[in-house]
């Protein structure tokens, strides 16, 4: 089966790393365990059949800690799609689900390297995102 699409590009549009002090940073050492990871996709069409994708990957508190780090990063994606995509199901597809299965690998890899290099080199994410079961949970 060929592929309905092809990536033409990918970057990172957009890192961020905030740690406001010393004491936030030994505070979040301890407690970054419960931080949680959360995705955002966003897609933007663009001329001739391309689309711009942003995964936004953020690892962060959602307790109403006073002292917080925050992670983020933006990976924009540039794909074009093949000419006989007409329906909207089978392009929201491809950008939910297709095309981040794809990516994923070097999204989590930045967004480590984002982490380990922001002073917690301990940090691993054990388990791994299932667009596939996002994506069918959302059609439901």
């Amino acid at each position: 089966m060929s592929r309905n699409y092809e990536i033409i590009g990918k970057f990172i549009k957009d890192m961020s790393s905030e740690t406001p002090d010393v004491e936030t940073y030994v505070y979040v050492k301890d407690y970054i365990v419960n931080y949680k990871l959360n995705i955002d996709i966003v897609s933007k069409p663009l001329k001739n059949k391309t689309v711009e994708i942003n995964t936004i990957l953020k690892f962060e508190d959602k307790e109403t800690n006073k002292k917080k780090s925050h992670f983020e990063i933006n990976f924009a994606t540039i794909i074009k799609v093949n000419e006989k995509i007409k329906e909207k199901k089978e392009l929201e597809k491809i950008i939910l689900c297709d095309v981040q299965i794809e990516i994923y690998p070097d999204l989590e890899k930045s967004l480590l390297d984002l982490l380990h290099n922001s002073g917690y080199p301990e940090i691993k994410f054990e388990k791994k995102i299932n667009f596939e079961e996002l994506y069918n949970q959302r059609l439901n």
